[in-house]
């Protein structure tokens, strides 16, 4: 056997821009299993999907040209019943034989737990690679995502779009199939309008640089750095920086398979419309970049890509100008209306527009959404008059036409207005950052009064969606409230706001009460809660050290966060994992303990050294970590009682808790109980035990 290279090509009219990586992903995996399935051993060192927008192509730089040998086994009937008294074969083993063609003396014998069965082995040779690609590719095509697939001609068969041709080649020589109407060749095809003609290919080996020959460039990764270096030298053509976003770029990338940067610019006259909303329309409608000065404000230069390398790039660049020109202007007239309307007259329409049946307009939710900001803002050494005046303002652009035109300006949109209209710097900007984190790997709202109406904001939603009975079920959360909930618990931990959450939460439920629908504030307390798992674990927080300190449920997260610190450094102690497991220990003790606990430990009926020397240490250990819990140092509580270790070791080696004298028992639980409550002061440390 020997190894020959394996390319595989699939053309096809232009695939969906946002589908064709996942496409091209699953037609790879699925040859990959198809050949592992099938035992052809294979060498995919360095290869990945190939794909342009007009095809999806696997290569593979070694393919063993033939299975192994194929080795079966066909279990026949147990000896008690293959076989008579005088061991002459009943008709079971004969018809057994029969059917394998054999007689059943050439059959073999094995055991089981059952016993003793006879069993058909036989060896066949390894089929040829060539005469199981036609399979395996169409197992991989069947298997592949396609929600809407395409039907072309009078043919039964179906893909993402009409393919056009299909290349297979291992080694040097052409594999013989045929699939979704086409016949296998080693005739690809070059670029559309820069090379429109078949190439031919020789060895799959040639295939990167013949396409790239044909001006197109099948390796995604090349596209992509292409395109940024093409954008980056432009934009520093134009005396500027770049944005390039990675949704955007990996949206050009997938449109395009020659890409060249083409420089447009626009008038200047339209950079006095919030830059926001030019960005916008420059990246989600035309997949333009946009031009930044150094210090981050839009210029007047954009970057398109084109497809071609034009002969008159001027021209192209004009035609990007002019689909771009009739969006930037209904931008400004929707901005220069909004502007003569203000910011705050746009809030009397709010009144109209219902939020939620049972939860009232939106100006019902400005109404509780202030309500709140002024109870939180003292808490967080923000001015309630400002918390106040932000809430009562930061809805009022949901009426503006440029956020009905552009709906991600929200909030954005509102800070533009609310400036052009005197109000403060601080309100203007907490209007925006009421809505961050936007989404999951957004910042937080950077500026004090925006944290507090962030806050405010999510508290609403969350009492208001679990109260009207939108509680998230499955895939199904209509209202955003897991996004809500981690982005809460987010702008309160990252904030360092150290706030009960409970008590926030009984005030987003007082909002309610005129709307007679009312949440369940231990139910949303867990759900919040619930919502950290995955923010901690993404952190690397272990699940064990996270539900130690969930199960104490605090009442701040800003708590919960420094629990989930302190207990991470106390791991790492040596006497980390004893301390666990004697705190398990001692849970398990006072659970199945009889009768009541003394609330003391009386020092009288200490009768071992050891218990006496670990109630020593624990009432040393209570008075010295008692000031350092107050003031919430959970690192020095840990690292104190982490010294305990020893006393806790030698009092379980040497003293029976459970002694026939009941004062004596009564005294070393009491014992067992205060050294317990001390050290799950912090976290239930018992998860940390194996």
């Amino acid at each position: 056997m020997s190894m020959q290279p394996l390319l595989i090509e699939l053309g096809v009219e232009e695939l969906p821009v946002k589908a064709l990586p996942g496409l091209a992903q699953a037609f790879f995996d699925g040859v990959i299993d198809g050949l592992a399935k099938r035992g052809v051993a294979f060498d995919r060192e360095g290869a990945k999907p190939l794909s342009t927008p007009r095809r999806l192509a696997v290569l593979l730089p070694g393919v063993e040209t033939e299975q192994p040998e194929q080795h079966s086994e066909v279990f026949g009937p147990y000896l008690n019943i293959a076989l008579d008294a005088n061991g002459e074969p009943t008709k079971a083993l004969q018809g057994f034989a029969a059917k394998a063609g054999i007689d059943w003396t050439a059959l073999e014998r094995t055991t089981d737990a059952k016993g003793e069965r006879f069993v058909l082995r036989s060896v066949t040779p390894g089929a040829q690679t060539a005469a199981l690609l036609p399979e395996i590719l169409r197992e991989a095509i069947a298997a592949m995502p396609i929600p809407k697939p395409m039907r072309w001609g009078s043919h039964e068969y179906a893909f993402a779009r009409p393919v056009h041709w299909l290349v297979l080649l291992h080694g040097n020589d052409v594999v013989n199939a045929e699939l979704l109407g086409l016949k296998s060749d080693r005739m690809s095809r070059g670029h559309r309008f820069m090379a429109d003609k078949q190439v031919w290919l020789s060895s799959p080996s040639d295939y990167i640089e013949s396409l790239k020959a044909a001006n197109v460039l099948v390796d995604a990764d090349a596209r992509r750095e292409r395109i940024v270096a093409e954008v980056n030298a432009a934009a520093s053509q134009a005396g500027g920086v770049a944005r390039i976003t990675e949704d955007n770029l990996e949206q050009v990338v997938n449109l395009v398979e020659w890409p060249a940067a083409v420089l447009c610019s626009f008038e200047r006259e339209f950079l006095a419309v919030p830059q926001e909303a030019l960005i916008e329309t420059m990246e989600i409608n035309q997949k333009f970049f946009p031009v930044l000065d150094d210090g981050g404000k839009l210029t007047e230069k954009f970057i398109g890509i084109a497809n071609i390398e034009s002969k008159d790039v001027a021209e192209v660049a004009k035609g990007y100008e002019r689909v771009i020109r009739p969006r930037f202007s209904d931008a400004k007239f929707f901005f220069d209306e909004d502007l003569k309307q203000g910011l705050v007259s746009m809030g009397d329409g709010l009144k109209t527009v219902t939020y939620q049946a049972k939860l009232g307009s939106v100006a019902d939710k400005v109404q509780r959404v202030s309500a709140l900001a002024q109870v939180i803002a003292p808490q967080a050494d923000v001015d309630p008059v400002q918390a106040k005046r932000a809430a009562e303002l930061a809805k009022n652009d949901l009426q503006s036409r440029m956020v009905n035109e552009f709906p991600e300006l929200q909030g954005i949109a509102g800070r533009h207005y609310a400036l052009a209209g005197g109000e403060s710097p601080a309100v203007a900007l907490a209007i925006d950052e009421a809505y961050q984190p936007r989404f999951a790997a957004d910042d937080i709202a950077a500026s004090p009064l925006g944290k507090v109406l962030a806050i405010a904001e999510r508290l609403d939603t969350l009492a208001g969606g679990f109260a009207a009975g939108l509680k998230p079920t499955g895939n199904k959360d209509p209202f955003a409230l897991r996004r809500n909930a981690l982005g809460l618990a987010r702008s309160i931990i990252e904030s360092g706001f150290d706030l009960d959450l409970r008590a926030l939460l009984t005030a987003a439920n007082a909002g309610l009460a005129g709307r007679n629908v009312q949440a369940d504030v231990g139910e949303l307390y867990d759900f919040i809660i619930d919502r950290l798992k995955g923010y901690y674990a993404d952190k690397g927080v272990p699940a064990t050290h996270f539900n130690a300190v969930a199960e104490l449920k605090p009442a701040s997260l800003y708590d919960f966060d420094r629990r989930i610190d302190a207990i991470g450094i106390f791991a790492q102690l040596p006497e980390a994992e004893a301390l666990a497991a004697a705190n398990k220990r001692i849970r398990n003790i006072l659970r199945k303990a009889e009768g009541e606990i003394p609330g003391t430990i009386d020092a009288s009926l200490l009768r071992e050294p050891a218990e006496s020397e670990l109630a020593e240490a624990v009432v040393a250990a209570i008075d010295d970590t008692g000031t350092a819990l107050s003031q919430k140092d959970y690192v020095a509580v840990l690292g104190r009682l982490a010294r305990l270790r020893p006393q806790v070791d030698a009092f379980f080696d040497n003293v029976m808790v459970n002694a026939d004298d009941l004062a004596l028992r009564g005294n070393r639980l009491a014992l067992l109980r205060t050294l317990g409550d001390r050290l799950g002061s912090v976290a239930a440390i018992e998860h940390l035990s194996s």
